[in-house]
């Protein structure tokens, strides 16, 4: 248990090296939404409003706020109040941007934007459980409202098999299969209720001492995507959002893993065969040096960007 702690502490002062979220890449994302003569823009992760902050004090565009998240969802409201009559906010999962715009009697959009995963807000909502680094149930819902089954009930029901495929397939975990192995002998004993329980359980299957990330990063991202339905939501919300785009206007992805950059990458290129889009960037873009020193969290951010033709 001493291991844990000294691993978490040590990854807790990375991660949390500032305590105000910084919007991920926003200069870049402004500059390449090309706001000037838009209208609507739909922010399919208003988060705690960061980015659209930043384009309602500097264009005068109309923001359709998605988050399935109700919680940061208030707390945009309050910070983007200043906006009143310009933000339009929906408590939903972006994949339904759809009936969002046909309640908004909305036919095109000039501008979507994705900014992917979890936000920095509920990382560090100890109590919602995405996180490793401090004591909090083993929940990870984004909507605890309506999403039924949590991170509890699959470390603790799944079979071995099932976890193995989990951590390997969403987490792209080197030690899959010993990590599913001792949680299922683990549990044997009681259930695994809570978050550093789970991380010091990860930390001995892995028996490394050498990590460039925390040895609990991948299996935690491999089961918030699946409790979430991250991938299909994506693949969904990606598509329908193509779709509603004008001519001209322009999407703009984050992402902060491999799986949700393939699939942004192999959308963008079937609507580009399709001569539908067109790449605006042909390679993801990075966060400048600056940016990854001033925000730790955002190392493995791309940006990858299209235009409706």
């Amino acid at each position: 248990m001493k291991r844990i702690e000294r691993i978490s502490k040590r990854w807790l002062r990375i991660f949390l090296k500032g305590k105000e979220h910084l919007p991920v890449m926003c200069k870049e994302i402004v500059e390449y939404l090309d706001l000037e003569k838009k209208d609507w823009i739909a922010d399919c992760t208003l988060g705690l409003g960061s980015h659209s902050y930043v384009i309602l004090k500097n264009y005068q565009v109309k923001v359709i706020g998605i988050d399935k998240d109700s919680e940061t969802l208030a707390l945009a409201k309050e910070r983007l109040s200043e906006f009143e009559g310009r933000v339009h906010y929906f408590s939903e999962d972006f994949k339904n941007i759809d009936k969002i715009l046909e309640k908004l009697g909305l036919e095109k959009i000039d501008g979507a934007v994705f900014d992917l995963g979890a936000s920095l807000y509920q990382f560090s909502s100890f109590e919602r459980g995405f996180s490793f680094l401090r004591e909090g149930p083993l929940d990870m819902r984004i909507d605890r409202e309506t999403t039924l089954l949590s991170a509890y009930d699959l470390v603790n029901n799944l079979s071995e098999k099932e976890l193995d495929y989990i951590f390997k397939e969403y987490g792209q975990e080197k030690f899959h299969r010993k990590i599913a192995h001792s949680i299922v002998e683990e549990r044997k004993d009681y259930p695994i209720a809570t978050t550093l329980r789970l991380a010091e359980i990860v930390v001995r299957a892995c028996k490394s001492k050498n990590f460039r990330i925390h040895p609990a990063t991948r299996v935690f991202q491999a089961l918030r995507i699946v409790v979430n339905q991250e991938l299909d939501s994506l693949k969904l919300g990606l598509n329908k959002a193509i779709s509603y785009l004008s001519k001209g206007s322009r999407i703009c992805v984050i992402t902060f893993h491999s799986l949700e950059d393939r699939i942004v990458k192999d959308t963008f290129k079937t609507f580009q065969a399709k001569r539908v889009l067109k790449l605006i960037t042909t390679r993801p873009l990075r966060p400048s040096s600056w940016e990854r020193e001033v925000n730790p969290s955002c190392r493995s951010a791309k940006l990858r960007v299209a235009e409706r033709l």
